[in-house]
């Protein structure tokens, strides 16, 4: 089963279970989901749901640090129960380890000498570990490893 289908599914089980929080944030994504297929004129497969999914997660927890500088621990509270929605669709997210390893082997197999390279080790890192990391907290392992070189 795709994940949309899936998403869709549980929106129709949050009905049924009158969970309206969950069912808030399934619409959501369905929302966010179909946005961008009229936008693009292209049905979304599981790669490109994962993609609405991060920028979504990305979003609210953008909103959260606001949030909380603004003294709105209410407001803060409902953004992060959302995240753990959003959260369950993703795939497990790579330990610091695992991120490192991957880092070192595509350094290793690009043939990447320093910071210049970062471009081309991001590119491989990004298809291998699309969903399952932080682009943010990639980049700087990245930036740390090629300056270490």
């Amino acid at each position: 089963m795709s994940l949309k289908n899936q998403i869709t599914e549980d929106m129709k089980s949050a009905m049924k279970a009158g969970e309206k929080d969950r069912l808030k944030v399934v619409r959501l994504i369905m929302a966010a989901i179909k946005q961008v297929e009229i936008d693009k004129r292209v049905e979304l497969d599981d790669a490109g749901v994962l993609a609405v999914l991060n920028k979504m997660v990305k979003q609210r927890r953008d909103s959260v640090d606001q949030f909380e500088k603004g003294n709105r621990e209410d407001l803060a509270a409902i953004e992060r129960a959302e995240i753990v929605v959003l959260e369950g669709y993703l795939p497990e997210q790579m330990s610091a380890a695992d991120l490192a390893a991957m880092v070192d082997e595509v350094i290793a197999a690009t043939g990447a000498e320093g910071i210049r390279d970062m471009g081309k080790v991001m590119g491989q890192i990004k298809a291998k570990a699309a969903g399952r990391a932080d682009m943010g907290a990639v980049s700087a392992t990245v930036k740390e490893r090629l300056n270490a070189l």
